[in-house]
């Protein structure tokens, strides 16, 4: 590779192999965090994490002096070349696609404290982002999540800063568009609701769950086809509250219940023993539930199950 003093990369001095991983593990999570964002999918992610160690761990001791730059250049052609497989694979995909779903406040996804950083973590928001172009959704996520400047993304993705530009204008008018919610996980307020709606819906409180839902609310479950959930969205609050309490009654009986954030909202995680069977995850707008993601894929929750492990072996998720 070709360094140049005024770029990304030069020659710097041989820091060891110790220190080479060291540096890796220190960008870990920003990496992941980048590839999630990209593609949806932690699984993936995780993936492309080790195939940027590997090119990293090939380079040259000391040929790089910023690792981080040069990691989310590596990374993110990972990710380009990635998403134009898993295109075809949404296209064969039994039921509703949504994205993995991530814990988010151990910070598997790096800082998630600025807004930009949280929205570009919710459901909502990489749902919409399989309907941009790789480039665009590139160049918004380095913009909006990583605070890079257009000249800044343009070196890292070889484009020129006015095409950078093009595409970030093109990428936030989709977004806007959209006008998805800005909730926060911390607030008290969200965090009540949800709690009240999982126990309307434990107790099969109907009138209770439909104070709680928009009337044009939408329930989508992705169940990859091994889960008994819904193949075909449930729309309006009447169907919704009936839909969710009767999940409730056939399949609740003996789950373990508990309200944690998951991409940078409150949701609802269910476990049966030892295992993550499902978490549903609400959208709110102005106080009432405007969208319910339902994830019960088995392969989908491995990332966020091995995560739920980690906190119940210490006690602090379902009181264990």
């Amino acid at each position: 590779m070709e360094y140049v003093e005024d770029g990304w990369w030069v020659v710097a001095e041989d820091a060891g192999g110790d220190a080479a991983v060291g540096e890796f593990e220190r960008q870990r999570s920003r990496i992941f965090g980048l590839a999630y964002r990209m593609l949806g999918s932690a699984t993936d992610a995780e993936d492309i994490v080790q195939d940027a160690f590997l090119r990293w761990h090939g380079t040259e001791p000391g040929m790089v002096r910023d690792p981080a730059a040069w990691l989310v250049k590596v990374t993110t052609n990972l990710c380009w070349n990635r998403l134009g497989s898993a295109a075809g694979r949404r296209e064969r995909y039994v039921g509703q696609w949504l994205p993995e779903p991530v814990m988010t406040s151990d910070s598997a996804l790096g800082p998630v404290e600025a807004v930009e950083q949280r929205d570009t973590v919710s459901l909502g928001f990489l749902v919409l982002a399989e309907r941009l172009t790789p480039q665009e959704r590139a160049v918004f996520v380095l913009r909006e999540a990583f605070g890079y400047s257009h000249r800044e993304v343009a070196e890292l993705i070889e484009l020129s800063a006015a095409n950078c530009r093009q595409l970030h204008s093109r990428a936030r008018k989709r977004v806007a568009a959209a006008d998805l919610p800005r909730e926060n996980a911390d607030s008290a307020d969200t965090r009540a609701l949800v709690e009240r709606f999982l126990d309307a819906a434990r107790g099969g409180d109907l009138t209770g769950l439909e104070r709680m839902l928009a009337d044009d609310v939408i329930s989508v479950a992705d169940g990859g086809g091994a889960a008994a959930v819904a193949r075909l969205p449930v729309r309006g609050a009447d169907r919704v509250a009936r839909y969710l309490a009767t999940a409730a009654r056939r399949f609740g009986e003996g789950l373990a219940l508990a309200v944690r954030e998951v991409n940078g909202v409150p949701a609802v995680l269910a476990q049966d023993g030892s295992t993550l069977v499902g978490v549903l995850v609400p959208e709110i707008v102005d106080g009432r539930i405007s969208c319910i993601r339902i994830i019960a894929n088995p392969d989908k929750l491995r990332f966020l199950g091995a995560q739920v492990d980690r906190l119940s072996h210490s006690g602090e998720l379902f009181g264990s």
